[in-house]
């Protein structure tokens, strides 16, 4: 039996997809039912990773272990949410798995984490990151949890670190900060944007990647699941010329995009609605987001599809769950 944590979010459900196909035993353990194609095909339990009562028989007869189950948005209303569900579900998981025996523990982690104030050089599979220089909650509770798996590492526990970078294509429901600001561009919402890097990668590469992960030995090294490293601009501009909108017109500075997401972290902390603009979010486009993935695509024989192709059948699916009116 193979347990994913959740596995009814975007990752998670096209790892259980990739799992499925080849004929595996899934056990989902999400606070969320699973997508319909699923739902049928999977076992699935219904568990808060932050209850160690609701752990305890979800990893009896598991053999291997993926653990994707967090809080991926930016903002929280409550900012204490992203220390207990990622830092201490980890915590919760990684134990009640461990206590069970199971042969391989893959747990997910995040590109965010690794990025360095006034960095130049590209960011590769050795990077290392002091406290001082997470940017905000969310981060700082990936951050912890990765620390984490590291000593279990260290002492000789069967898990492995992969750090996706952003996940991109059909078929999020949960709308991940990725996705929304690209249906947002679709929707001709974003007419401006900051300057910064980041790197994309198809989902369902990104399962491939966990899935290679965990046929392979415990590594001593992260892997970090990338594609391509584009600018936000080229990203923003692509996606409105396959959108057919009109691209982006103006450039916001740094300074007045950090004050108008301070602006709507205020109010959404009064009315509790997401902020279309987050200050974590705004924080890292002043971090080089540029990643070296060689060494992790040749040991996974891993070759991510293009982007281009990616953000095609994205705008595509969202036609088709009329997010978008159809073209």
């Amino acid at each position: 039996m193979i347990v994913v944590t959740g596995g009814s979010g975007f990752v998670g459900s096209h790892l259980v997809r990739l799992l499925l196909a080849r004929g595996e035993k899934v056990r989902i353990a999400d606070r969320r039912e699973p997508p319909c194609d699923i739902a049928l095909s999977a076992d699935f339990v219904s568990v808060d990773i932050c209850d160690d009562a609701t752990l305890r028989t979800v990893f009896c007869d598991a053999v291997v272990v993926y653990h994707l189950a967090a809080n991926p948005q930016l903002w929280a209303h409550r900012r204490g949410e992203f220390q207990r569900v990622n830092y201490w579900g980890t915590v919760h998981v990684l134990q009640a798995a461990l206590r069970h025996r199971v042969r391989r523990i893959v747990h997910v982690s995040t590109e965010s984490i690794l990025t360095r104030r006034g960095l130049e050089d590209v960011i590769t599979e050795n990077q290392d990151v002091s406290r001082r220089e997470v940017i905000g909650p969310y981060c700082l509770s990936k951050w912890r949890a990765e620390r984490y798996v590291w000593l279990l590492a260290r002492a000789g526990a069967p898990v492995t670190i992969v750090n996706p970078t952003l996940p991109i294509g059909p078929g999020d429901w949960l709308r991940t900060p990725p996705t929304q600001m690209i249906l947002d561009i679709c929707l001709g919402k974003r007419p401006a944007y900051v300057v910064g890097e980041l790197n994309l990668i198809d989902v369902r590469d990104v399962a491939l990647g966990l899935a290679t992960a965990a046929e392979r030995p415990p590594s001593e090294h992260r892997y970090i699941l990338g594609g391509e490293n584009w600018t936000i601009r080229q990203l923003f501009d692509t996606v409105a010329r396959l959108a057919g909108v009109p691209p982006p017109r103006w450039r916001i500075p740094y300074p007045l995009a950090l004050t108008v997401a301070y602006a709507d972290e205020f109010l959404a902390d009064l009315t509790g609605r997401p902020p279309q603009a987050t200050v974590t979010g705004v924080k890292l486009t002043r971090r080089r987001m540029h990643f070296d993935t060689q060494r992790t695509r040749e040991e996974l024989r891993l070759q991510p599809r293009p982007v281009i192709q990616s953000l095609q059948e994205m705008i595509a699916w969202f036609r088709e769950v009329r997010w978008l009116p159809r073209g």
